[in-house]
């Protein structure tokens, strides 16, 4: 488990996406001995909720909180599960 990692993972999401509700879980554990634990990146899950994604299908979400994460994707996570929905679609 990385701390650090899902806390800038949580800030960066927060900052780009204003979530009502954000949870990041750090599943790194889950894939030891896996290629991308090996090389020192993680497998991350995320569930967030945001006006932000509303109107936008899976794909333009997935991508809006890729781009939050920037360089991230390419350094610090090997795999990310997203779970991106609207207010009204959580409630």
């Amino acid at each position: 488990m990385n701390p650090a990692r899902v806390e800038r993972i949580r800030d960066l999401l927060t900052q780009a996406l204003s979530p009502v509700s954000l949870d990041v879980s750090d599943d790194s554990h889950r894939h030891a001995g896996h290629a991308g634990a090996r090389g020192g990146q993680g497998h991350f899950g995320v569930d967030i909720v945001s006006a932000a994604f509303a109107g936008k299908l899976p794909l333009a979400r997935h991508r809006l909180v890729y781009a939050a994460l920037g360089g991230m994707m390419q350094t610090d996570i090997h795999a990310l599960a997203i779970r991106a929905r609207t207010p009204d679609e959580a409630a």
